[in-house]
């Protein structure tokens, strides 16, 4: 997973020199933003110099995804408030996706915390590479932009070979995905996540429904 941080790491970090920002800001963001996609937007949005405001309502819609990664994800067995405070910090998608499979159930809360420890460490360090060396890589690298598409496809992969039973979670996603090509192709992320989402809930209340009759 660290390695898979490391071209996205360095794309960001060149992304933050190719905009005129000194290289510096790209460990600044890494260390103490760590929000991989909101980082990539802020860039933008301090190149323009947006309001807090418009900054503030930006990282809410990108990151509110995270207030559902705290209901699984295992804080309690992280020990210590400072410990606690960091691991609530450092929750990001990957580390959601690694510590809440079943391989990871039986993991301690040391080894949940230095997992999130090392990922950053990944990713701060990779951004101020990419920073330093941002003169010296061209702006555009093939294959570079794909690192994230990559990243999340092998992470949805572990997530159905973790629930091999599950059929229809999976065959549920792709289907949202269809249907938000067809009907919503201007709009295919949010109206893929929402009709997912919806099919998910439908799901869950139409099993509750016959537990309850049974």
């Amino acid at each position: 997973m660290g390695l898979a941080l490391v071209p996205l790491g360095i794309a960001f970090g060149v992304l933050v020199t190719h905009s005129g920002l000194a290289w510096w800001w790209a460990s600044l963001f890494a260390t103490l933003i760590y929000a991989g996609s909101f980082e990539f937007l802020l860039v933008g949005l301090v190149g323009a110099v947006a309001p807090l405001a418009t900054v503030a309502l930006t990282a809410f819609l990108v990151n509110i995804r995270h207030v559902f990664y705290a209901l699984s994800f295992p804080l309690h067995r992280v020990r210590g408030r400072a410990s606690k405070t960091y691991s609530t910090f450092a929750l990001t998608d990957e580390a959601f996706a690694l510590t809440t499979g079943e391989q990871a159930r039986s993991w301690p809360g040391g080894r949940i915390l230095w997992l999130q420890v090392f990922m950053h460490l990944y990713w701060a360090g990779s951004a101020t590479a990419g920073a330093l060396l941002g003169s010296l890589i061209p702006e555009s690298v093939r294959g570079l932009d794909f690192a994230l598409t990559a990243l999340f496809t092998v992470l949805a992969l572990d997530a159905i070979r973790d629930r091999r039973g599950d059929l229809p979670t999976p065959a549920l996603a792709l289907l949202s995905a269809l249907a938000a090509r067809l009907a919503f192709p201007d709009q295919l992320l949010p109206a893929a996540f929402g009709l997912f989402t919806a099919g998910l809930l439908a799901r869950h209340f139409v099993a509750e429904r016959r537990r309850a009759h049974a």
